[in-house]
């Protein structure tokens, strides 16, 4: 045999060689599962240490979600001997059938995988992990069984823990955990069957700060399977890491106030350090014990009623409840005709009841007063100025290129989209532009007299109650915001980035100075609309509304802020159904709020009186 031939029958071989290799990795790794189930085998010798989630304290110090222990019972079938059904289901208080039931459901829990390569479905479930049999077992429940468990190989308690909520308040801001599904495990590794995750509120926002790192200890097991010591004196173990604590902007005392004052309503109380856009309260009436959905046992048992309770307490009215915004709308007109020049603060226009009606009052010689007596003509007539300014021939075209105008400026006050806030279920309200009238009538087929509702913020217009807050906080800080958000600080680092930047609407400085003066006589002027708001020694800035509801009464709306002079709060109340104007309800409201978080006491008893006991019907 030359040279040659004995060249390519080495190449032949070597190549063969290799494809035989190939083959069997392919074969191993793709087609024969069990190999997959080894290495899973394998794994489970490493223990993983769940650390207790960050816990949430208020702007004051005050724990407002804590921790505390409790116990799951966990299996390993692969352990199980001798094991004797009637004893075990005596021990733990069942009947033998729950027992069998619970195996039943811990296999169908896992659910099946499909070989696409054998065509086989095999379970997921794995006698050699270990499952929560029972969980959330209280101290005493598991001190009652653990000295039997010896007699049961494979059954063992495990340390976890669940939330506390020391406070009953907040629900709809901190939210609750349930336990994760199959889909979540599969995405995420740090998650095993059992575990708990963030399902609505800061627990789901900031799921990946609170859960912590995951401990890794890794043991030595003998051929039964049993753990003898440490993998090499525990030098590759690591130690879990419990998540950072949040702290909040929230006032819980506050908090907890607002809660008291909406008792008995439908409504909602958003209020706002305007300086920092920390949210110092968020009220949704009516709300809930978020310790009624501690734990699998109580969400069981509470989550349906509280889903099907019809005045919706899971609701979080401040953040997707959209409302017209009334007659507090009328400040962002006003700024609007301000800066485009269209008016002054000297500009006056008759009460003339003919184009819309009014309430009894004299015509507002300048925007001052207009804002204090809250004359709608006059707003209509503002309105058409700021939509009409003849800037085409056509009135059709003129009245798009204005409300063009109009919409970027609602823009640049964070309306019409969702706020970047740290929490789930916000919605964006709707700011109406020219496609959406072109849509209802047709391009070039509107103009003023078609949208004109919109002057005092009625018609297509809806803003959610976190949006209105944070009108008022941008009119307190003159013309800038920064994003509302709950989370102050996490752990020592401060709150995320895009809550350190400023937002600037397009309205210039100079011009705040006359609306704030017209909020001012709202509430210490004779004759203002707000003047329920008033409060000793503290100058409050306010606009009341009045929202038109086609289903029942009215709903009562005001927005204010105060000092006058520094402001340290920024504030809307929204209370529906409330047979009455904003300054009737919702002023009254607001001021009891303002004093409490600026003085931390109420001297307006008889004021607080009236707004605890007051209580309204509700029509869908």
């Amino acid at each position: 045999m030359n040279f040659d031939t004995r060249k390519y029958v080495l190449i032949t071989f070597i190549v063969l060689v290799g494809v035989i290799y190939t083959l069997r990795l392919f074969y191993m790794q793709v087609i024969d599962d069990s190999w997959t189930l080894r290495a899973q085998e394998i794994a489970e010798k490493r223990k993983e240490i769940t650390p207790p989630r960050g816990v949430l304290f208020d702007r004051n110090g005050k724990k407002i979600v804590a921790n505390r222990t409790y116990y799951n019972l966990m299996v390993v079938e692969a352990n199980m001997k001798n094991f004797d059904t009637s004893e075990f289901a005596e021990l733990i208080g069942w009947t033998n059938q729950q027992v069998r039931e619970r195996f039943e459901a811990i296999r169908e829990g896992e659910g099946k995988y499909y070989n696409k390569h054998t065509g086989k479905t095999t379970s997921n479930y794995q006698k050699i992990r270990a499952y929560p049999f029972i969980k959330e077992m209280t101290l005493e429940e598991v001190a009652r069984i653990a000295p039997h468990l010896e007699n049961f190989p494979g059954f063992y308690e495990e340390v976890t823990s669940m939330r506390s909520y020391p406070f009953a308040n907040g629900a709809n801001i901190v939210g609750y955990l349930s336990e994760v599904n199959r889909e979540e495990v599969e995405e995420d590794r740090f998650y095993k069957p059992g575990n708990n995750i963030g399902r609505a509120g800061i627990e789901r926002f900031y799921e990946q700060e609170l859960r912590g790192r995951k401990g890794i200890k890794y043991i030595v097991t003998s051929a039964l399977n049993n753990a003898i010591e440490s993998y090499a004196g525990g030098k590759y173990d690591t130690t879990a890491k419990q998540g950072p604590q949040l702290t909040l902007g929230v006032d819980i005392i506050l908090q907890a106030y607002g809660e008291k004052l909406l008792k008995g309503k439908r409504g909602c109380i958003v209020a706002i350090e305007p300086s920092t856009g920390e949210i110092l309260s968020l009220v949704s009436a009516p709300s809930y014990d978020p310790n009624l959905l501690i734990g699998k046992r109580n969400i069981s048992t509470n989550y349906s009623q509280l889903l099907l309770d019809p005045s919706k307490p899971l609701y979080p009215r401040p953040l997707a409840a959209e409302y017209p915004p009334g007659s507090t709308f009328k400040l962002l007109n006003s700024l609007i005709g301000l800066q485009e020049g269209v008016i002054t603060p000297e500009s006056g226009f008759p009460c003339n009841k003919s184009v819309v009606g009014c309430h009894d009052h004299t015509s507002a010689g300048n925007l001052a007063d207009a804002i204090k007596h809250s004359c709608n003509p006059y707003y209509y007539a503002v309105m058409r100025r700021i939509i009409q300014q003849n800037k085409k021939k056509s009135a059709f075209e003129d009245a798009n290129v204005g409300l063009s105008l109009w919409t970027k400026y609602m823009h640049s006050f964070g309306l019409g989209k969702k706020l970047n806030t740290d929490i789930t279920g916000l919605r964006s309200g709707l700011i109406p532009d020219p496609a959406y009238y072109d849509k209802w009538y047709g391009h070039h087929r509107w103009a003023f007299s078609t949208i004109r509702s919109i002057s005092i913020g009625q018609g297509e217009v809806m803003l959610t109650p976190l949006h209105m807050a944070n009108v008022a906080a941008t009119i307190a800080n003159r013309g800038w915001y920064i994003t509302p958000h709950f989370v102050k600080s996490i752990g020592k680092s401060g709150p995320a980035k895009e809550y350190k930047w400023r937002h600037y609407a397009m309205v210039d400085k100079k011009h705040y100075n006359v609306i704030i003066e017209g909020m001012r006589r709202v509430v210490h002027v004779s004759g203002g609309t707000g003047k329920r708001a008033k409060l000793k020694d503290i100058i409050v800035c306010g606009k009341t509304g009045t929202v038109q509801n086609p289903h029942g009464d009215d709903h009562s709306v005001f927005i204010a802020f105060a000092p006058m002079y520094q402001p340290k709060i920024a504030i809307v109340v929204f209370i529906e159904n409330a047979k009455g104007g904003g300054g009737l309800w919702a002023a009254p409201t607001a001021g009891l709020m303002i004093e409490k978080y600026l003085t931390r006491k109420v001297m307006e008893k008889d004021r607080e009186k009236t707004i605890m006991e007051a209580q309204f019907t509700y029509r869908e």
